[in-house]
C-alpha cells in the first residue's frame, strides 16, 4: 500500500501542477491556480500519515517506510524549485511574460547556482532522516529498524555525492568559449535597441529611425 500511495502522489504532484498552472494561465484564474499550488503539500502530509498508521498497526518496519520518507524528504528540498521552473515557462508560453531566466552556466556563478541546489540535497537528507529517526523512536525496541537506518545512510550519501559534484565547479570553473560573452553582450545590446525603437521612436538615434522631411511636412 506504501510503494501505491507514493506512486499515487508522485502522480498527484503532476496533475496538480498541470492543473494549477493551466487555471492560473489559460483559465486567468490566478487565484485559484494557487490555491491548486498549494494542494501539493498535502499529498506529502498524506503520506506521512498513512506510513504511521501502517507502522501503528503492526507493519513491520521495511524499505516502502524508508522510500517515503525519503520521497517526502525530495519534496522538500527540490519541490519548490521545480514548481517554480515549471511556473516561469508557463508564465511565457501561456501568460505572455518575459522568458524565464537562465541559470548561469560559467564561472563562480555556475559555481554558486550549484551549491545552492546541493543545498536543497542537504534539506532533502535532513527531512528525511528526521522522518526516519521518529519512525526508528515510534516502532522502539521490539522491531527490526535496520532498514530505516540504511535509509538514513543513504541519504546522507547522496547528498555528500551531490555536494562532491558541485565542488568541482568551484575547484574547476567552466570557462566560457572564447568570444561568447561579446556575441552575447552584441546580442543583447541590439535586442535592446529593437525594444526601444518599438517602444519609443524618439529615443532612438536618427540613423535608425526615418524622419519626415520638409517637402512632407509642407504637405502635412
Amino acid at each position: 500500500m506504501i510503494v501505491t500511495l507514493i506512486v499515487i502522489c508522485e502522480v498527484g504532484f503532476w496533475v496538480l501542477l498541470a492543473a494549477g498552472l493551466a487555471t492560473r494561465y489559460l483559465l486567468k484564474m490566478p487565484k485559484a491556480g494557487m490555491a491548486l499550488l498549494l494542494c501539493e503539500p498535502l499529498l506529502e502530509v498524506l503520506l506521512l500519515v498513512v506510513t504511521a498508521i501502517d507502522l501503528k498497526n503492526g507493519a513491520e518496519p521495511s524499505w516502502r517506510h524508508g522510500l517515503a520518507a525519503v520521497y517526502i524528504g525530495y519534496t522538500v528540498g527540490h519541490g519548490h524549485r521545480t514548481v517554480k521552473w515549471l511556473d516561469g515557462h508557463a508564465a511565457h508560453r501561456l501568460g505572455g511574460g518575459p522568458p524565464p531566466q537562465k541559470p548561469p552556466q560559467y564561472g563562480m556563478a555556475r559555481a554558486r547556482h550549484e551549491g545552492r541546489v546541493w543545498l536543497g540535497s542537504v534539506v532533502a537528507a535532513s527531512v528525511a532522516s528526521a522522518l526516519l529517526l521518529l519512525a526508528i523512536w515510534y516502532v522502539g525496541d521490539d522491531g527490526d529498524t535496520d532498514g530505516l537506518r540504511s535509509w538514513i545512510f543513504g541519504a546522507w550519501r547522496a547528498a555528500g555525492i551531490h555536494g562532491l559534484i558541485a565542488l568541482t565547479y568551484v575547484i574547476w570553473p567552466k570557462k566560457a568559449p572564447e568570444g561568447r560573452d561579446s556575441a552575447e553582450g552584441g546580442a543583447q545590446a541590439r535586442e535592446d535597441g529593437s525594444a526601444v525603437a518599438a517602444r519609443d521612436p524618439e529615443h532612438v538615434p536618427d540613423l535608425l529611425v526615418r524622419r519626415p522631411g520638409k517637402d512632407e511636412e509642407q504637405v502635412r
